[in-house]
């Protein structure tokens, strides 16, 4: 087992997990050493749901930075959309999903925590679309979207919307939008329909630009350009 504490000068140095929505969410973890995680109780973060595998996922802790790795489990371990086939470097900002149960944060070191990890990681104000997560309103050119949003709407919006231009995969935006124990009865077509739903309703105050960019074979995501 490799232990972090011998590699770095101080715990500053330490990469941070945080858990994010699901069961664990708020929780925070210091990567001193190698960790599993999974259903199991002996793993080192313990998720409780029947779809994450007795031993899910590790980190391992390398001189050269952290590995994130699936350990062959029946509903795969997800980095930044994409469903892990070898093992992976992470760097800071990573999102990790297990078994599309529980998302991670992954941050580099504890320097670089966020106050609240609910804040946007650009300025809002500074592009064209722009939610709030408290009271779920949305705005385009600072014009508010009325009538708000239907729930799934919102959803959708909202997870490709925090992840800032990054490609989210199908499988984790249906888990997402209907749950987990829902999403293997959704099909692409029911989420096809919410996206041109969706879209449609964006339409209604900027027709010009599309803000829910397709990425074929891959996922969806936000283009969400800076005001003029």
């Amino acid at each position: 087992m490799i232990l972090y504490s011998d590699m770095v000068s101080n715990n500053h140095d330490i990469p941070v997990l945080i858990g994010h929505e699901g069961n664990l969410d708020g929780q925070r973890w210091m990567l001193r050493e190698d960790i599993i995680l999974g259903r199991d109780h002996d793993c080192g973060i313990t998720i409780q749901n029947r779809q994450v595998s007795r031993h899910h996922a590790r980190i391992s802790l390398t001189p050269n930075g952290a590995l994130l790795e699936d350990l062959n489990s029946k509903n795969g371990t997800h980095c930044n959309g994409e469903r892990l086939t070898l093992p992976t470097p992470l760097v800071d900002g990573d999102v990790i999903y297990i078994a599309l149960a529980q998302k991670f944060v992954y941050l580099s070191s504890d320097a670089t925590l966020p106050i609240e990890l609910d804040a946007p990681r650009h300025p809002a104000e500074n592009f064209k679309l722009r939610i709030e997560k408290r009271s779920r309103r949305v705005w385009i050119n600072n014009i508010e979207l009325l009538p708000p949003l239907s729930a799934s709407q919102y959803k959708l919006l909202e997870i490709l919307y925090e992840e800032n231009g990054n490609v989210v995969s199908r499988e984790i935006l249906m888990a997402t939008v209907w749950g987990d124990d829902s999403v293997m009865d959704i099909t692409n077509q029911a989420l096809d329909a919410l996206v041109r739903r969706l879209r449609g309703r964006l339409a209604e105050i900027d027709s010009v630009h599309t803000y829910i960019a397709t990425v074929r074979g891959h996922g969806l995501r936000i283009d969400n350009p800076p005001q003029e």
